[in-house]
């Protein structure tokens, strides 16, 4: 019968890993908690650029001050076409 490794020196190996996995998501979740603690609360880290400088709440018309005079018309409703 062959004779089996120590196993007291691989179930240390395996708790020092596991103590070091934990070291490292414990430094990871600090460096998250700084940044979130540092960052200002409206400061986003990218503004997207197709909604950028839009004001949230009623809009102006989009027909007011038309140069043709004819602002208060509604534009031609655009179709397939037809008779």
């Amino acid at each position: 019968m062959p004779m089996q490794g120590r196993p007291g020196i691989t179930k240390r190996q395996k708790e020092q890993a596991r103590q070091e996995r934990a070291k490292q998501k414990a430094e990871r979740r600090a460096q998250r908690a700084a940044e979130k603690r540092d960052k200002k609360p409206g400061e986003s880290p990218e503004e997207d650029p197709d909604i950028a400088g839009i004001v949230p709440g009623p809009q102006p018309s989009a027909w007011e001050g038309d140069a043709e005079g004819e602002g208060n018309e509604k534009p031609e409703q655009g179709g397939r076409g037809g008779a």
